[in-house]
């Protein structure tokens, strides 16, 4: 089927993605039925009919969910086919899913709406249009039944993919009635069903990519072969702002393989080859000559040096405010401070970045895993030179992502290279090594805590100073708020949805004294309240201590009651206060990404000062459970990511350039180090939240509040590697 394109001017269609920080800004009512796609019935690629955009319905009865979130290993594919055949009555055995292309999310007004998919938001932004795009599909299917029968729409009903007439018994298969329902204008009034009834949405079902996993069948970026394709290895200036100044491309084109040697940009270099191996070795082999602008110059002493004096430094951007806390602590009976500092910290995705590109004057292709297809097209148009029309991007699944992936600097640089071999499909794969010091890095902060007690012992002040990088200033310097990045305070804002502070103090102070350097800060899984967790929940400790209180009676008297019954349910599920002899427990709570979290960790550290984790207890309240078996996988997956970065995570800097080059100097956990955990759901229902990031963020606090009380070590500095835990 031919598709006409919007007409969008390209350089509006950029601004646009950059407004919404690579999604885009344009708006967008979504439509249920396929009449939104021109005249006649919409078809999919096999000529099955479209009920609407988001469910084509084939003769056999099988169902094709389009899903146009990014599928990362976080489970979002399942969890929205999920919610869509809940409304649909479908027969889940016979659900498949594909992924539509955000050239045509743009061609058709953006039926599907956003494809961003980072911020734990891939189900709990687009749960309600998608469940609605079920419910208008089978609302069409019954009216279809109704019309062939000439029987009143009300007597009709649906379930498991047939369609019934409850006075006659007559039955018809969605397979059937799928071309005249595909006819039919959608439904005015949409009413979704009631949680308490659902049957598919809410189950731990198994996941509809896992056989296709363990088979092999599933194609990854990284896999992309075409007719004729070419592969590219690039080296990019080790320094951050750098620039390439000269290379002799002589040196090693005749070495086997190398079809080409490009410049990419203004400070990279690529050997396009007819294989990796061949490529990887001559750029290898490429003398290059750079310039390393003024970045050459940094170094981790010098970022620190340069984050301690924000910690007092007079100017700083205000997040949450209540009382007057420099005046209460000025006149408290009691004041307990403690300065914290959090690294930069990588990505390292199993699967390094790769795009595979094909450029024409005519047409500019990308086949590449990214977690934000429009904001990926629209690099490619601005990469390519050629219209928003005249370019596409076909999502692939991703080898993780982590927030790595939400930025599209590998597709730049694969349409860059494109450019100069056209007609030629090229797959540019970055090396272990090019991906580890060219990151967007988890940012670089550190922070100072003051806590206030009255004389009776009561929590009357609290003063948090942030000093450090803003991922906003480094991305989407759009997205700042007069000067201030609100990303910053994730899990310390004021309230609202997304990340509230959980406690109740009278008088408070958070705010943020921005220091950028010249590397990129990026949306790293969880972000920001990874070390903002961190920050508050072991000052807490601190001041439970400094007050002769148990941590967790402590916390009862200050916690806002959401906050509050998630840890509850955590500290009742662990046994908290009564660990087996020899082990000590430790536990955090915070808000972030909309959904409540807390654990309890349980552990021992030896007369030799070796830490044994034994079991973690995670509590998450996500407000609605789309996948409870899926939940628990996402709170066990992220505590292997946020325990990984408390024991090894650190990338350091010398000369401007990041040290750690690969796993060998960049570790993460292994299999024996990992601690039982077990997952506490208790959804409380109302709203939407989270789940594959927010659990990450107690993971630490919650060990680190644990070595104390097993050692009497406060760590105040990550990671853990770096520290001895013999007992004080």
């Amino acid at each position: 089927m031919t598709v006409s394109m919007t007409k969008l001017d390209r350089r509006a269609f950029l601004v646009g993605v950059a407004a919404a920080g690579g999604g885009l800004s344009l708006g967008f009512q979504i439509p249920f039925g396929a009449t939104s796609f021109g005249a006649g019935t919409a078809r999919a690629a096999d000529g099955a009919p479209e009920i609407n955009a988001w469910i084509v319905i084939r003769p056999d009865d099988s169902v094709v969910i389009r899903i146009a979130r990014s599928e990362m290993g976080q489970g979002t594919l399942t969890g929205l086919a999920q919610l869509v055949a809940e409304e649909l009555e479908c027969d889940w055995s016979k659900v498949t899913t594909e992924f539509p292309t955000p050239g045509q999310n743009v061609a058709r007004k953006r039926v599907w709406g956003n494809f961003s998919t980072g911020g734990s938001r891939g189900i709990r932004e687009s749960n309600e249009y998608v469940r609605k795009g079920g419910a208008a599909a089978r609302e069409m299917l019954i009216q279809a039944a109704a019309n062939e029968w000439k029987v009143p729409v009300g007597e009709c009903s649906a379930a498991n993919s047939v369609v019934t007439h409850k006075p006659s018994g007559k039955t018809a298969t969605y397979g059937k009635l799928a071309e005249a329902a595909a006819k039919l204008d959608p439904p005015k009034e949409i009413t979704l069903k009631d949680v308490k009834d659902w049957k598919v949405a809410g189950k731990g079902l198994k996941r509809l990519d896992t056989r296709d996993k363990l088979n092999g069948k599933l194609v990854y970026g990284i896999d992309i072969k075409l007719p004729g394709m070419l592969t590219a290895a690039i080296r990019d200036c080790p320094v951050n702002g750098g620039k390439v100044t000269s290379f002799d491309a002589a040196k090693v084109t005749g070495m086997r393989g190398v079809k080409k040697v490009v410049q990419v940009g203004d400070s990279a270099v690529a050997v396009v080859a007819d294989s990796f191996w061949n490529a990887k070795t001559a750029v290898a082999a490429l003398p290059i000559v750079w310039d390393n602008g003024p970045g050459g110059k940094v170094s981790s002493e010098s970022i620190g040096a340069m984050l301690k004096e924000g910690l007092d430094a007079d100017q700083a951007y205000v997040g949450n405010k209540a009382g007057d806390a420099k005046a209460a602590l000025a006149g408290a009976a009691k004041t307990v401070e403690a300065v914290y500092a959090y690294p930069f910290q990588n990505h390292a995705t199993m699967e390094p970045m790769n795009a595979t590109a094909l450029y024409t004057d005519d047409k500019c292709e990308v086949w590449a895993p990214t977690q934000n297809g429009e904001a990926a097209l629209a690099t490619v148009a601005e990469a390519s030179g050629l219209p928003v029309g005249k370019c596409e991007v076909y999502k692939m699944m991703l080898g993780g992502g982590f927030g790595r992936r939400g930025r599209s600097d590998y597709i730049q640089q694969a349409v860059l290279i494109a450019r100069q071999i056209p007609g030629t499909p090229v797959k540019l794969l970055w090396t272990r090594e090019e991906d580890m010091t060219h990151c967007s890095y988890h940012p670089v902060t550190q922070c100072k805590l003051t806590g206030g007690f009255d004389a009776a012992g009561n929590l009357t002040a609290l003063h948090m100073r942030i000093s450090g990088q803003s991922i906003a200033a480094s991305l989407a310097p759009q997205l700042l708020q007069n000067g201030m990045d609100p990303v910053t305070f994730q899990g310390l804002n004021p309230g609202g949805p997304e990340g509230a502070f959980g406690y109740n103090i009278p008088n408070l102070l958070i705010d943020h004294a921005m220091r950028n350097t010249h590397l990129v800060a990026g949306f790293w899984r969880g972000v920001n309240t990874n070390h903002n967790a961190i920050y508050v929940e072991c000052f807490m400790d601190e001041l439970a201590q400094a007050s002769g209180q148990d941590p967790l009676e402590f916390r009862r008297k200050l916690l806002k009651p959401k906050h509050l019954a998630v840890l509850n349910a955590v500290a009742e599920k662990a046994g908290y206060g009564k660990p087996p002899q020899g082990r000590y427990h430790g536990i955090a709570q915070i808000m972030g990404f909309g959904s409540y979290v807390a654990a309890c960790a349980e552990v021992s550290v030896d007369a030799k000062g070796v830490l044994k984790i034994h079991r973690i207890v995670a509590g998450t309240d996500p407000g609605t459970a789309v996948n409870p078996a899926q939940i628990e996988r996402q709170v066990c997956g992220s505590f292997v990511y946020g325990l990984s970065a408390m024991l090894y995570g650190e990338c350091t800097v010398k000369d401007g350039a990041i040290e750690q080059t690969n796993f060998d100097s960049y570790n993460v956990m292994r299999i024996d180090e990992m601690p039982q955990v077990e997952a506490v759901l208790v959804p409380s229902g109302g709203f939407w939240g989270g789940v594959g990031e927010p659990t990450i963020a107690v993971a630490a606090p919650a060990v680190l509040n644990a070595i104390f009380a097993a050692t009497g070590k406060r760590i105040q500095t990550f990671p853990l590697m770096n520290h001895d835990l013999k007992s004080a």
